[in-house]
C-alpha cells in the first residue's frame, strides 16, 4: 500500500522538507523536487467534455482559496503554471504517458487516473470523467497550505479504487434533518476523497406525495429537492441510492391508523408479510423513489424485524421458521420490484442469524452485512452471502450512535477490519453508516471516521489508522501545523478514559445522568478515577483547536471544528459533573457532622456557599448545560433544519433546572440554619445530596 505521507527532496527554491500527504494513498506516487508554484494557473481542457469543464472549475476554484499574498504575487511576476485535462485516448495523454513512461491498465480504466506534475505544467490523465474529477482531487490536495510556503511538489502518481462503490448510508429518520445545502456539502466533501455514492436513511421522512402522512413538515426530502441533490451530485460522480425501510424500523409509518392493518403488531415496528396492503404500499413507495432517484440500485433496508412472527405472522413463523418467512417475504419485494429494473440492496443481518436460508434469495440482490463493534473476524457475515452468489456489501460504522462524540477508536479499527475482509473475500462495495438513535447526532462531528470510511474503500488491504491519523488534519482542514490531528487524538484519548471507567453507559447516558441518582452515583464511583485524565485530554483537545483556528483562519471546514469543539467540551463536562456532584456530598456530609461546633461555623457557612452560591458548584454545572445548549443549538443548524431541536434543547433546559433549584434549596437550608435550624441529613429523596 502506498504511504500517506511521500517525503520529497530538497530544492534550491524549497527551504524546508515538505511532506505530500493525500487521502486516499495512491496506489503509486513516486515525488520529487518541488518547485514555486506562480500566482497564476491556467486550466486547459483540450478536450471540452463536459465532466472535465466541470472538473477544471472545480479545480479553479481549489487555486482560488490558495491565493498567494500580495507579496508572493509579486514575486512570482507574469509566470504561469498550466494544467492540463486529458482523456486518455488523445494524441496529447498518449504523448504526456509516454515521456513519463507510465501505462494505463485496463483496472484503471472505469475510475483509475495518471497524475504528472513538472516544474511548470502538470497533467491529469484519465479514461472516463470520474477519472480525470479524482486526479483533479489528489492534485488540489497538494495545493499549498495556509501559511506554508506557496511551492509544490513535482512528480507522478498512477492511481485507482480497489472497490467498485464507496459510499456513506446517513441516518436521516431519527432526529437531525439536514439542510438541502448541508447535503450538498456533503456531496463535495464525499467526491474530494473518491466518494461516489450517499445512501440517505429514511423511514419516514423522504415525502410519497401518494402516501404524504408519515412525513412531518419541516423535517422530509420533497420530491423537488430530491431531484436537485441528484442533478448537484451527478456533477461530482455520487450517486444517490435512497434507502427507505420496506420490512423493519417503520414504527414512524405504523403509528398511524391508516396503516394499521400492514403491521405485525398494533403501531409496532414491522411490517406484516402477507396482509393485504403490505405489497402495494412498498410499490407505491418505490415507484416514487425510481422515478426520483435514476440510480441503478434501490435499497430496501430490511433490517432488525425483530417483530417477526410476534402479530400476524405467528403461525408462518411457527411453521416455516424465522429464515424461511423474512427470506420469502424479501422475495416477494423483488418480484414486485422487479418491473422498476433495479437491483436491491438490503442490509444482510440475516446472513448472520439464519444462513441457512440465504440460498433462497434471489441472485441479483445485494446484500450489505454490518457489523459495528469488533475489528476483525468478519467472515461470518460475509460468507453465507458470497458462498451463494450474492454480491455483498459490508457496512462498518462510525460509533457515533449514542455518543457526546464519536468513538473514533472503536470507529477506525471497525472500519479498517471490516472492508480488509470485505476485499479479501470479493465484496465489491463498502457503505460506512451515521446512526443516529439518540436524536442528538451532529454529522459535523462524524467526518473522521466516515472520511477513513472512504480511504479504506479506496485503497487495497487493511488501510494504516496512523498514516490517515497524520494527514487527516493537512487534507480536511488544511492545517499545516498537526493541531488538529493531535486535538482528534485527544478527544480519542478521552473516550478511553470513559471506556476505562467501564460505568456500562454510553458517553451521552453519563452526560445527562443525575450524578446523584442511584444508577449515576453507581456510575460516578467507576468514573471518579478516570475523571481527571478524561478532563484533561478533553480540554487539551478545546486548546489545539484554539490554537490551530488562531494560527490561521483560513483553515478549512469551520463548522466541523465548531462540533469538534462542542464535543470535547461535552467530555468535559461528563468529568466535571461527577467531580463537583462528590466534593458537594463530601462538603455538605462534613457540614451536618459538625454543625453543633461553634469553631466550624464559618467553615459551614463557607462549605455551603461553595456549594449553592454564586460561584457555587451547583451554579457551575447550572451554567454549563446553558452554555453547551448554546454552543449545540449553533452547530445544529449550521448543517440541519431547525425540526427536532427542541426535543434535545428541552433536556439540556431539564438540567439547567435541576440544578438552578438545588441550588436555590441549599441556599434556603443555609438561610434556616443561620436562623437556628439544624442542617438536614439530606435533601428530599429527589433532590438529595448524596446517599441517605
Amino acid at each position: 500500500m502506498a504511504a500517506f505521507a511521500v517525503c520529497l527532496a530538497l530544492s534550491a527554491r524549497a527551504s524546508a522538507q515538505t511532506l505530500v500527504k493525500l487521502l486516499p494513498a495512491p496506489r503509486e506516487a513516486h515525488f520529487g523536487q518541488t518547485v514555486s508554484l506562480p500566482a497564476r494557473v491556467l486550466v486547459a481542457v483540450p478536450g471540452h467534455h463536459a465532466d472535465d469543464e466541470f472538473a477544471a472549475r472545480d479545480l479553479e476554484q481549489a487555486m482560488a482559496r490558495t491565493a498567494p499574498t500580495a507579496g508572493e504575487t509579486h514575486a512570482a511576476g507574469r509566470a504561469v503554471y498550466r494544467v492540463t485535462l486529458l482523456r486518455k485516448e488523445s494524441a496529447e495523454a498518449k504523448a504526456a504517458l509516454d515521456r513519463a513512461r507510465l501505462a494505463f491498465e485496463p483496472a484503471m480504466d472505469a475510475e483509475g487516473y495518471v497524475l504528472l506534475v513538472e516544474p511548470r505544467e502538470a497533467w491529469i490523465v484519465g479514461a472516463t470523467g470520474a477519472g480525470v474529477f479524482y486526479g483533479v482531487q489528489t492534485f488540489e490536495q497538494m495545493l499549498p497550505l495556509p501559511g506554508a510556503p506557496r511551492v509544490l511538489a513535482t512528480g507522478t502518481v498512477r492511481d485507482w479504487p480497489a472497490m467498485r462503490y464507496r459510499g456513506i448510508s446517513d441516518d436521516l429518520s431519527r432526529g437531525p434533518f439536514p439542510t438541502l445545502a448541508f447535503q450538498k456539502h456533503q456531496v463535495r466533501v464525499f467526491a474530494s476523497l473518491k466518494i461516489n455514492l450517499y445512501s440517505p436513511y429514511f423511514e419516514h421522512t423522504l415525502l410519497d406525495p401518494g402516501q404524504p402522512l408519515p412525513a412531518p413538515p419541516g423535517s422530509r426530502l420533497t420530491p423537488a429537492e430530491a431531484r436537485e441533490l441528484v442533478a448537484y451530485a451527478r456533477q461530482y460522480h455520487v450517486t444517490i441510492i435512497p434507502e427507505q425501510e420496506s420490512f423493519g424500523h417503520l414504527h414512524p409509518v405504523l403509528k398511524y391508523e391508516l396503516y394499521q392493518e400492514m403491521a405485525e403488531t398494533p403501531h409496532g415496528y414491522v411490517l406484516a408479510p402477507g396482509a393485504p396492503g403490505t405489497l402495494p404500499l412498498i410499490q407505491d413507495w418505490f415507484n416514487q423513489i425510481a422515478a426520483e432517484f435514476p440510480s441503478p440500485f434501490l435499497h430496501i433496508g430490511a433490517d432488525e424485524t425483530f417483530d417477526l412472527g410476534v402479530g400476524r405472522t405467528h403461525e408462518a413463523v411457527e411453521q416455516k421458521g424465522y429464515g424461511p418467512v423474512y427470506i420469502d417475504f424479501l422475495t416477494q419485494i423483488h418480484a414486485a420490484l422487479a418491473p422498476l429494473h433495479r437491483r436491491l440492496l438490503f442490509w444482510g443481518d440475516i446472513g448472520d442469524a439464519h444462513p441457512d436460508a440465504v440460498s433462497a434469495l434471489p441472485k441479483d440482490m445485494i446484500a450489505i452485512p454490518w457489523d459495528y463493534w469488533n475489528t476483525s473476524g468478519f467472515d461470518k457475515e460475509i460468507e453465507p452471502f458470497a458462498k451463494n452468489g450474492i454480491e455483498t456489501w459490508v457496512a462498518p460504522g462510525d460509533a457515533n450512535w449514542n455518543e457526546v462524540y464519536p468513538d473514533d477508536k472503536l470507529a477506525l479499527g471497525n472500519i479498517q477490519g471490516f472492508i480488509a475482509d470485505g476485499q479479501r473475500l470479493g465484496a465489491t462495495g463498502a457503505l460506512t453508516t451515521v446512526w443516529n438513535d439518540d436524536g442528538e447526532g451532529l454529522f459535523n462531528m462524524d467526518w473522521y471516521g466516515v472520511l477513513f470510511g472512504a480511504v479504506a474503500a479506496w485503497q487495497p488491504g487493511a488501510s494504516s489508522i496512523a498514516d490517515y491519523q497524520e494527514a487527516y488534519g493537512q487534507v480536511f482542514h488544511r492545517d499545516a501545523s498537526g493541531k488538529i490531528d493531535a486535538a482528534e487524538k485527544e478527544l480519542m484519548a478521552a473516550g478511553e478514559s470513559l471506556h476505562a471507567a467501564k460505568t456500562g453507559l454510553t458517553s451521552d447516558e453519563l452526560f445527562w445522568i443525575d450524578p446523584w441518582s442511584a444508577q449515576g452515583q453507581a456510575a460516578g464511583q467507576k468514573l471518579l478515577p478516570q475523571a481527571h485524565d478524561l478532563r484533561m485530554h478533553a480540554e487539551e483537545a478545546i486548546v489545539l483547536i484554539e490554537q490551530a483556528q488562531a494560527a490561521h483562519t483560513q483553515l478549512a471546514e469551520p463548522d466541523a471544528l465548531a462540533a469538534m469543539d462542542l464535543g470535547a467540551r461535552r467530555l468535559d463536562l461528563i468529568g466535571l459533573k461527577f467531580q463537583l456532584a462528590q466534593e458537594m456530598a463530601s462538603s455538605y456530609a462534613q457540614a451536618v457532622l459538625q454543625q453543633h461546633d461553634p469553631a466550624q461555623r464559618q467553615a459551614i457557612g463557607n462549605r455551603l456557599e461553595e456549594i449553592a452560591g454564586y460561584n457555587g458548584r451547583c451554579t457551575d454545572l447550572r451554567d454549563g448545560y446553558s452554555a453547551l445548549k448554546a454552543e449545540y443549538s449553533q452547530v445544529w443548524l449550521t448543517e440541519n433544519r431547525a425540526y427536532w431541536l427542541n426535543n434535545v434543547t428541552v433536556r439540556y433546559d431539564l438540567a439547567i433546572e435541576l440544578w438552578q433549584k438545588r441550588a436555590e434549596r441549599i441556599r434556603a437550608v443555609l438561610r434556616d440554619w443561620d436562623n437556628g435550624h439544624d442542617l438536614p441529613p439530606a435533601l428530599p429523596a429527589d433532590d438529595r445530596l448524596g446517599p441517605e
